[in-house]
């Protein structure tokens, strides 16, 4: 999503779900914000201090325990149909930072999903 991502991951073998977050929110914002230079205070006396520059990401994250298996289809099937409900691409498909081509046309893509996931059976639980 444009402003927002949603991720399905187990339980980190080191750390807590916390920590994953804050490395990745750490991370992708070093790497994606632009890098201020630091300012000479002549500058800063002449033309005043800068703009404080706007989070890049939201301060927390919204996390839900998953812990059957149908309730894990439930959630991927959100996930993959997000961008098709906020008009963003007619299919699911269609969507490049998704995992569906992974599940369901067994296409690897920029989005990499742990290979034991696959197991993942969507037409048992079809509603």
């Amino acid at each position: 999503m444009p402003e927002h991502i949603h991720l399905l991951l187990s339980e980190p073998e080191v750390g807590t779900p916390s920590t994953v977050m804050q490395v990745l929110k750490q991370r992708t914002a070093r790497a994606l914000l632009p890098k201020m230079k630091p300012r000479d205070p002549r500058q800063i006396k002449m033309f005043g201090e800068m703009p404080a520059r706007a989070p890049f990401w939201q301060t927390r994250f919204h996390d839900f325990n998953v812990w059957t298996e149908k309730k894990r289809v439930e959630k991927l099937r959100y996930m993959h149909r997000n961008p098709v409900k906020r008009g963003l691409t007619a299919a699911p498909e269609d969507w490049r930072w998704s995992s569906y081509r992974f599940y369901f046309l067994d296409e690897s893509g920029p989005v990499r999903v742990n290979e034991g996931w696959r197991k993942i059976s969507f037409r048992a639980h079809a509603a």
